[in-house]
């Protein structure tokens, strides 16, 4: 069988230790709108097909079992908790941090931004769901400070944000604009103008400008538009705009491998 397709960070791919990976739409067995690597549950996706889908990508980043690929119950908050073991339940939770070899961390998208995070000294990982809402209640932040609750740096910490809406695809409408801008003047600067009263909102770079101020140096941005790259990600919006009932998730993994801790 072959390995589903995913797409790495060059800063993170250089650590031996480290097992991660950007998948995608491909490689899995779901049918019609679910095509064919959805990795949620969440879903109404046949419960059978997201299994598989999930055990191939625990097989392709290395994980010894499926239950040890981890994913949150996400609900788009700034909650973080710190892993140390399989769970049978999903917690509710939009980040995880741990310190466990062989525990993989896995995000789920359709078009909010996945942030993986390790500190090679301290040898924790850390995996966030930024949407919107979390992006700006400081879910990346949060992240991060479970990270240092358990010995991380930010100074050290190396941060890959992944495929994700870019600013072409994502328009927004005035409400939205003004709920950024009460919140900072300053995210005036993730905003275009677009058609009307429409603006066009770059969610990955605001997420990238949270973290840099938050003392995190090192980030690599996959750059990669979820909404526009039909075929090779799931898309809400996209969903949306074409009028299907549902959608897949993208699944975002990072793991210490434990054979080389």
């Amino acid at each position: 069988m072959t390995p589903p397709p995913l797409t790495q960070s060059q800063i993170l791919q250089g650590h031996t230790s480290l097992a991660h990976g950007f998948f995608g739409a491909r490689g899995g067995v779901s049918k019609g709108l679910y095509r064919s690597l959805n990795a949620g549950a969440g879903s109404a996706d046949a419960p059978e097909a997201v299994a598989e889908n999930r055990a191939r990508i625990a097989k392709a980043i290395g994980a010894a079992q499926t239950s040890h690929l981890l994913s949150c119950h996400q609900y788009h908050s700034a909650q973080s908790i710190f892993v140390a073991e399989p769970f049978a339940e999903p917690p509710k939770a939009d980040a995880m941090v741990t310190d466990q070899p062989g525990l993989a961390l896995a995000i789920l998208t359709a078009d909010c931004v996945p942030i993986l995070f390790f500190d090679p000294v301290a040898r924790l990982i850390g995996a966030a769901h930024a949407g919107w809402k979390g992006a700006l209640a400081g879910i990346g932040e949060a992240c991060l400070d479970m990270m240092c609750a358990h010995g991380a740096e930010p100074s050290r910490t190396l941060v890959a944000i992944g495929p994700a809406i870019g600013p072409g695809s994502y328009q927004v409408g005035p409400e939205f604009y003004q709920t950024f801008i009460s919140a900072s003047p300053q995210n005036t600067d993730f905003f275009q103008s677009g058609m009307g009263d429409r603006y066009m909102f770059d969610v990955p770079a605001y997420v990238r400008a949270r973290l840099v101020l938050a003392g995190i140096k090192q980030i690599d941005m996959i750059g990669h538009d979820t909404c526009a790259l039909e075929g090779q990600y799931f898309s809400n919006r996209r969903r949306v705009k074409q009028g299907h009932a549902d959608y897949g998730r993208n699944a975002s993994v990072i793991m210490l491998r434990p054979d080389l801790i």
